[in-house]
């Protein structure tokens, strides 16, 4: 077969704290992507000179794995003059994967996101924000018990278990004072959805139109209280049970918060929208990820596409590639003004 005489790089880390891909995902997403395209390569980004080097070289698509780069290793995230590696990319006019710097910067920040989906008139728990270096020894919860604790900024279930979910002032003093120490991280405290959990797949279809939702629901172990909660240790296992939405009104409320969430924060091309019932069985939006794990049989992502669409993990990375091609080619021929913002939220 003729290859497409185009030059890929996949971006990754080898710091599993900036990666969505590991060392298999990339060799996977390699391996596949170089089946039908002439050079594909793995670019590891670990400091500024790498990503340089990157951009020296001007592949004609980058497919994102990483979002951003500490300047200083030793703060990570909480590094305020890091480097979004879309933005980055932008600068240099190399076209690159899914969404923007503009959406990454407001998915990785979750209470920056709920408000964004608050403010387009979705329904998301109520929340407040407990900063690190606020005391609790005064503090009088803004919402009612139980509520729900977690890092501000964090992904893959990181600083989420089963003391999670608070009852008394004494147990959101532990839990946020452990995100402090552990994670270096504010805590997001939110009004605890006791319902169901879903994952939405979001992709863009042929011509970015619109977009096609595929919902799966997440069945964890229950722990000791009878909660089924999705944290680290769960989503590192792979142990949740995956099941498809069989509802149709369930299903086609959780595609239209899906792709309604995923319109706010402004993300294109594909992504993942996280969803959770409340007592009342009303869906509500729990967080974002717009460069979800691709790992062949193990992500949600891909779970998702296989369970609603049959796309298998080939056909799903290949499309991710396409739809960024084509969208260079739509911008090429179409006027900036006529150019959309965000995703049409259609299903």
């Amino acid at each position: 077969m003729l290859k497409i005489d185009k030059h890929i790089e996949i971006v990754s880390s080898t710091r599993p704290v900036l990666s969505s891909m590991s060392s298999d995902s990339r060799e996977g997403a390699r391996r596949t992507l170089a089946r039908k395209y002439r050079s594909v390569g793995i670019r590891i980004i670990n400091n500024r000179s790498d990503l340089d080097d990157l951009v020296a070289d001007s592949p004609d698509l980058v497919f994102l794995g990483m979002k951003f780069l500490p300047l200083d290793p030793a703060k990570g995230w909480r590094d305020s003059k890091k480097i979004w590696i879309s933005r980055y990319l932008d600068k240099a006019d190399i076209l690159y994967t899914g969404s923007s710097g503009y959406s990454h910067e407001l998915e990785v920040n979750k209470p920056v996101a709920k408000q964004a989906v608050l403010d387009a008139g979705l329904k998301t728990a109520p929340y407040y924000v407990v900063k690190q270096d606020r005391t609790l020894s005064h503090l009088t919860p803004r919402l009612k018990y139980p509520l729900f604790v977690k890092p501000t900024n964090r992904g893959a279930g990181v600083g989420i278990d089963q003391q999670s979910v608070v009852s008394n002032l004494e147990q959101l003093r532990a839990k946020t004072a452990m995100i402090t120490v552990k994670w270096q991280s504010d805590s997001l405290v939110e009004s605890y959805l006791p319902g169901r959990e879903f994952s939405v797949a979001v992709m863009a279809q042929e011509g970015h139109e619109n977009y096609s939702a595929m919902p799966i629901e997440l069945v964890a172990k229950p722990d000791e209280y009878g909660r089924r909660i999705l944290g680290q240790a769960a989503k590192a296992a792979d142990t949740e049970q995956v099941l498809p939405v069989t509802d149709h009104i369930l299903k086609h409320k959780l595609c239209r918060l899906a792709l309604s969430a995923f319109s706010a924060l402004g993300a294109r091309d594909y992504g993942r929208i996280d969803i959770r019932l409340d007592v009342a069985g009303t869906p509500h939006f729990l967080e974002a990820n717009l460069l979800p794990s691709l790992l062949e049989g193990y992500g949600n992502f891909p779970k998702a596409c296989k369970i609603n669409m049959n796309l298998d993990y080939e056909d799903m990375l290949l499309r991710i590639v396409e739809l960024a091609f084509a969208r260079q080619a739509y911008a090429e021929r179409t006027p900036l003004a006529a150019l959309p913002l965000s995703p049409a939220a259609t299903i």
